[in-house]
């Protein structure tokens, strides 16, 4: 009988990383964009579309690795509410990195602003051109911006619990690998 992983395979782990890359600079970015009205805010928009579609679509990947092969489990220690809380919290944040780029596809298209991606290659719409759908949908993209940012700030503070409190193997098992007995 094989003992339960205790570390992510490199792929999640892969993708987990670079996501975290991409979505925090995605929320700079979005924050300068908001801010911006030099020809800085064009720049920050041209880069801005091709990340979002590149994140829903690592995060796709993500949600099918997920599925395929089971995460470690969590600490037995560890109370009922919390691995609940955990779980909760990470659909959420799959949820929210499919929803995010989707409600931007679908902002843009209501507003007939199309996505373009490297080599010319354009995004077919995924909404009716609207200027009150455009309306709703950003509304709707800046707070699940928000959301997105608490979520994460609060799933940076559990694994810095688990990682410099607890230190009961939760952080170390998306930080790095196996290590070679």
């Amino acid at each position: 009988m094989t003992s339960p992983t205790r570390h992510f395979h490199w792929l999640p782990r892969l993708l987990h990383w670079s996501m975290a890359v991409l979505i925090v600079a995605m929320l700079f970015i979005g924050i300068g964009m908001v801010g911006s009205v030099s020809s800085t805010h064009e720049a920050l928009i041209r880069l801005h579309k091709p990340l979002g579609i590149l994140i829903l679509l690592l995060a796709l990947l993500r949600v099918c690795t997920r599925l395929a092969a089971r995460p470690p489990a969590l600490p037995t220690t560890l109370p009922r509410w919390q691995k609940h809380a955990a779980h909760a919290s990470h659909w959420l944040l799959y949820g929210l990195m499919i929803a995010m780029p989707l409600i931007g596809w679908a902002m843009l298209s209501a507003a007939g602003d199309p996505i373009v991606l490297g080599g010319g290659l354009r995004l077919p719409p995924i909404a009716p051109q609207s200027t009150l759908l455009y309306a709703y949908l950003r509304q709707a993209h800046t707070v699940l911006a928000f959301g997105l940012f608490a979520t994460i700030l609060g799933h940076v503070g559990a694994a810095l619990h688990h990682g410099l409190i607890r230190r009961d193997g939760v952080f170390s098992s998306m930080a790095r690998g196996r290590r070679r007995e």
